[in-house]
């Protein structure tokens, strides 16, 4: 079964299912046991000792802790022991107070929500995480529902690290990069300058940010966003009043401290924010040397070890708050474990889509997808369309940018080097930007989780309310690698892109207006 047409079934069960029931705990598992079964021949006990080594190796494996999980997992934790201090301390309704003074309308909350996202580019995990945190007290206040607020942080988090030098994505395509062109014999381009002639290339990253703006200015709310939006508006229910709980939202346990203050949100943000980016610097010279530059610190920095020392330092910093208030005060021990309680939902979907990822690896499915890309000869100028809907999809299948990357990258420069080296950065722009969809459209993605987590919001309905954007984004993408590839020339792509773009959102903007002068 590895590496063949029938490695895809794990995925196109779970994708199915995820669609059909919206519950993400089931499918995941459902799929996760399909891929035991394949790998097994459908031997039913291996298959059961196949799903517990995929689970236990997520904790140990090789002889050793694998510490990388261990912390994220912890991260997300503290995450929720902060997010409790925020509610508790008074300090989460203060900003709100203070920001509604400042933004009075849903659009300015909206965007001011999109330029922060933009702001925090330095890590994808970071941005998720720390962009609700920010923006969700004065969202909830201006009635936006949690689906678009996490469509938000989704579509600004990963389009905008791809394209950006500094920050952990981009050190790690700098580095691969640096691999291929040494492997390839180029040496008449340099990774960094490389990368930097690649930005106006990601058509994909391009049009996703455009259109977040888009979407916050026109309020532009299509599919299944706009009953989210309009449940928002008409009653206040930024979540889907069927559903429990979910992580990241505290709801009514808290009742904020009467001497709740703007800093007791806002300082804990910005140490975290401080000391995470310190401690990604810090840790990649450690792994690097003295003299190295930052893009080489990026390129080797402990994300995760970072991100649990910024998280540790955060919450010190909100328990430092609390002591100093007045009595009554929320019990210590109580928002520990609320704060932990909203998390566990992530971790265990989280947990899942590692799990299914594993699986997913040893089927050899993004080997068999490349192999189709490999293995034809179709013409020079198709190709950078065709990698951008090949490593879409196997980021979809495999809910990870970084892995497609690493797959699609050497597998694009030695196409393109030995066919049309015009086109070898249009072709790893478009691996890179097809990545990024992918990822945006695969509920198993650690990015998707995480947004989700970070707003607040039901992981499914992210995945479902995000999935309309994605596609119109990855339409007008594609047609840019096609223009590209016929005519070399980028700003006219990039051009066809963002007109294209415009037009759809016209078209499909007067189509809704239309409606409702209908319903009215």
């Amino acid at each position: 079964m590895e590496g063949t047409f029938w490695s895809l079934i794990p995925a196109i069960v779970m994708l199915i299912l995820v669609l059909l029931t919206r519950k993400v705990l089931i499918s995941i598992g459902t799929g996760i046991v399909v891929g035991a079964l394949l790998l097994n021949d459908f031997h039913i006990w291996e298959a059961i000792k196949e799903v517990w080594t995929v689970f236990y190796t997520i904790f140990y494996a090789d002889g050793a802790l694998e510490t990388g999980n261990l912390l994220l997992i912890s991260f997300l934790l503290f995450l929720g022991v902060l997010t409790a201090f925020l509610q508790a301390s008074g300090g989460a309704k203060a900003f709100g107070d203070w920001m509604l003074r400042r933004v009075k309308t849903r659009t300015g909350a909206e965007i001011m929500t999109a330029v922060i996202g933009l702001i925090i580019f330095i890590d994808d995990y970071f941005n998720s995480l720390a962009v609700g945190q920010i923006a969700r007290p004065v969202t909830d206040r201006q009635k936006i529902s949690r689906a678009k607020l996490a469509y938000y942080i989704d579509s600004s988090s990963a389009p905008v690290t791809v394209i950006a030098p500094i920050s952990s994505w981009g050190a790690y395509i700098i580095g691969i990069l640096g691999g291929l062109f040494a492997a390839n014999g180029i040496t008449n381009l340099q990774p960094i300058e490389a990368f930097i002639q690649m930005i106006p290339l990601n058509f994909y990253a391009i049009a996703s940010i455009v259109l977040v703006f888009i979407v916050a200015y026109f309020h532009f709310d299509i599919g299944p966003m706009r009953t989210h939006e309009r449940r928002a508006m008409e009653k206040g229910e930024l979540l889907d009043p069927k559903r429990n709980q979910v992580s990241g939202d505290l709801g009514d346990i808290f009742n904020p401290h009467k001497d709740g203050k703007v800093f007791h949100l806002i300082i804990p943000i910005v140490v975290l924010f401080i000391v995470t980016v310190i401690s990604m610097i810090g840790t990649g010279i450690m792994e690097t040397e003295e003299s190295a530059s930052i893009i080489d610190a990026f390129a080797n920095t402990d994300v995760n070890l970072s991100l649990i020392i910024g998280g540790i330092a955060a919450v010190l910093t909100s328990v430092i708050f609390h002591f100093m208030q007045r009595k009554p005060r929320s019990d210590m021990g109580h928002i520990f474990m609320e704060g932990f309680k909203t998390m566990i939902p992530a971790i265990n979907i989280l947990i899942l889509a590692w799990m299914i990822g594993s699986i997913i690896s040893a089927l050899e499915t993004g080997s068999y997808l490349a192999g189709l890309v490999n293995n034809s000869s179709i013409s020079a100028g198709l190709l950078p369309a065709i990698l951008f809907l090949i490593a879409g999809l196997m980021a979809l299948a495999t809910g990870s940018s970084w892995g497609t990357f690493g797959i699609m990258l050497p597998i694009a420069a030695e196409i393109m080097v030995n066919t049309d080296m015009a086109l070898l950065l249009p072709a790893l722009a478009a691996v890179l930007a097809g990545a990024v969809f992918g990822d945006h459209c695969s509920p198993i993605s650690d990015t998707t989780v995480l947004s989700a987590t970070g707003a607040g919001a039901h992981h499914i309905d992210h995945v479902i309310t995000q999935m309309p954007y994605a596609l119109i984004a990855a339409f007008t993408a594609l047609f840019g690698f096609f223009v590209i590839g016929l005519t070399h020339s980028t700003w006219l792509a990039l051009a066809v892109t963002l007109v294209l773009l415009a037009g759809i959102v016209w078209i499909t903007h007067s189509l809704i207006n239309k409606d409702k002068k209908k319903a009215s």
